[in-house]
């Protein structure tokens, strides 16, 4: 999916093949590595590095997505460890696939972890170095990458090839290789593969060649080119937790209505991921086998006298229905009819008007919220009204209300689109690669998101500190102040889950105090052991609750659990049961055992609510009844 520019991206054509154009969304991401065997010793650790840090969290994150490695400028080309899975490619010469794309596995993870131990000493013998001058062909190695993307045999949404070099320029700029690697980009950008250079470098030039490169394989102006941070893109790689491409996330497209016969077509997607925790399954004690579950719904007719089932026969859910009963009447509702009437509007957004900017506050907590694009290609134009749109608003310091319907079955929400600009090329923070030129949709809170808090209980003259303490609260909050970053903060539950996961299956230790970045409570205690002393004069003496004595064990001494003092035995005589009642002495029997004489004795099978004394009044009543 491409990405939008509102000063260049805007386009008027006719052409009845765009419109009837659909995008599919479905699909898996790829990440093709590869790594240039011109890198000097600490260099190559490092790359290889990076990529087991990719490799280890995008296991954990997302197991579905593709990954692989290639190795470029190489003296031999020792075969991968799947000999089969290059049945169909030509691996040219200088180039080795040491993993084709695949869904990572433990076994792959442990076969790469194995290879990085002995990379530092074998890497020299077992790959090596082109000759003479350490320069493959850049052409055939994008060519090979390019088969190897097309014949991995999934669907990919989202394909990407991320080169790892320190070379500025593959070939000389006065060979006939440096034009024909050029050549390459145009194949590139039209199987829509994104190219990717991670410099090893901090120091990094683009001018000789990648800046080219890139700018035709994404067929953008060079003019547009931004030269990225060397350091923030290997931190971003690594870590597979923080998602770079949110434009290939897209969440859905749908129509802006701005009035009678004018609408927008557009696309939206979240700023931030929310991270989801691995599935619950069920296993088997003897072999540790996931349990498989599967759903089927029968439909049985029995016989009206009998009771007895007539014929029996398996459905979808789709062919499925509800009954109710309305007077004499049963009336069916199909599945089908259901969804007709959940799905009276289709999915879309309608203006409702405009307001100032000061109308909307800054934070509103209710949802989080959303970035709106322009997309051409359901609506020829599309990019064009939305930029002056866009463009007015930001002059007039306006937002839109409008209503909006995300998808199929829900509800429509009241949201408010606030323009917003792209980050600056300088910012080095994670705020830069999500944002972008377009429109916020902040999600309106109603009458459900508003809470009525009662501040009686507290907020009263009695609980009211004096000017000291509050001017020492004030220091203590400013000396306890942290810049807060989410993007450093990840969750602790699923830190220490995913540590574990990492130890059981693949041997890996993870230091537990680095788990979070949240501030050190030694650090913090020190920061402030200065005012101690004056809360203890002011406050006084912390008063610590009374704890509740802890329950004994059977081993300390504790009564056992409590054991029926009647036989079941007993149970089963009615005269034992008769005098249990005359004698008031039904309260030796446990629930279970009360619940057993209304259905041997009574013929009545109580609710399971009943208390215990509940079920004692009704032995008695019907006792009483029968006499």
């Amino acid at each position: 999916m491409s990405t939008w520019n509102p000063d260049r991206d805007f386009e008027l054509t006719d052409s009845e093949d765009d419109i009837a154009m659909k995008r599919d969304f479905h699909g898996r991401e790829a990440i093709l590595f590869v790594v240039d065997a011109n890198l000097q010793n600490e260099r190559l650790m490092e790359a290889l590095k990076l990529i087991r840090g990719a490799f280890i969290s995008g296991m954990l994150v997302n197991d579905k997505d593709l990954m692989g490695l290639i190795f470029a400028n190489t003296k031999k080309s020792p075969p991968p460890q799947e000999l089969q899975c290059l049945d169909n490619i030509v691996v040219p010469a200088n180039c080795a696939v040491f993993l084709p794309l695949r869904q990572l596995t433990k076994a792959i993870v442990e076969h790469y972890l194995e290879f990085m131990a002995t990379a530092e000493e074998m890497f020299a013998s077992d790959y090596g170095v082109a000759e003479p001058d350490g320069r493959g062909s850049f052409a055939y190695m994008i060519r090979l990458c390019i088969e190897l993307l097309e014949k991995c045999g999934k669907k990919l949404n989202n394909a990407k090839i991320v080169y790892m070099t320190d070379v500025e320029e593959p070939h000389p700029q006065s060979s006939k290789e440096f034009q024909s690697a050029l050549q390459k980009a145009s194949d590139l950008e039209g199987k829509e593969f994104e190219f990717q250079v991670i410099p090893m470098v901090d120091d990094f030039d683009y001018e000789p060649f990648y800046k080219e490169f890139i700018t035709l394989s994404r067929a953008i102006e060079i003019d547009a080119f931004r030269v990225p941070d060397a350091q923030l893109q290997r931190e971003i790689l690594e870590d597979r937790k923080l998602r770079q491409d949110f434009l290939r996330r897209c969440l859905g497209h749908f129509t802006l209505s701005l009035g009678p016969n004018l609408s927008i077509s557009a696309q939206f997607y979240n700023y931030f991921q929310r991270r989801t925790y691995p599935h619950k399954v069920h296993i088997m004690r003897r072999d540790n086998s996931v349990v498989r579950k599967k759903r089927m719904i029968m439909v049985r007719k029995k016989d009206g006298e009998t009771q007895e089932i007539t014929h029996e026969y398996q459905i979808k859910m789709t062919g499925g229905w509800y009954e109710c009963q309305v007077g004499d009447q049963t009336l069916r509702v199909t599945t089908e009819q259901l969804n007709r009437v959940r799905n009276l509007h289709p999915p879309g957004m309608m203006l409702l008007g405009f307001k100032h900017r000061s109308a909307l506050p800054d934070k509103i907590y209710s949802k989080p919220c959303s970035f709106m694009y322009p997309d051409d290609q359901n609506i020829i134009g599309s990019k064009r009204l939305f930029r002056a749109l866009w463009q007015r608003c930001l002059e007039r310091e306006k937002i839109a209300i409008c209503l909006f319907m995300c998808k199929r079955k829900s509800v429509p929400r009241y949201v408010a689109l606030v323009p917003v600009e792209a980050a600056q090329p300088d910012d080095k923070n994670y705020h830069s690669l999500l944002s972008g030129d377009g429109f916020k949709i902040v999600y309106l809170p109603d009458a459900r998101d508003i809470r009525h808090i009662d501040m009686c209980d507290w907020n009263n003259i009695a609980n009211t500190a004096t000017d000291e303490g509050v001017e020492l609260f004030q220091k203590v909050i400013k000396k306890l102040t942290v810049d807060y970053q989410p993007n450093l903060i990840n969750d602790p539950n699923l830190e220490v889950l995913q540590s574990n996961l990492l130890a059981l299956a693949l041997n890996i230790r993870t230091d537990q105090e680095d788990l979070s970045q949240l501030p050190d409570p030694a650090v913090q205690n020190k920061r402030i052991e200065t005012l101690v002393p004056t809360y203890e004069s002011i406050f006084g003496d912390e008063v610590v609750p009374t704890k509740k004595r802890a329950a004994k064990s059977t081993a300390e001494g504790a009564s056992a659990p409590k054991v029926p003092k009647v036989d079941e035995d007993q149970m089963k005589s009615y005269d034992f049961v008769e005098q249990l009642i005359k004698d008031q002495r039904l309260n030796i029997c446990t629930v279970v055992q009360l619940r057993f004489i209304l259905d041997e004795h009574f013929g009545e099978k109580p609710a399971k609510s009943v208390t215990k004394a509940g079920l004692i009044e009704r032995i008695e009543m019907l006792y009483n009844t029968d006499e």
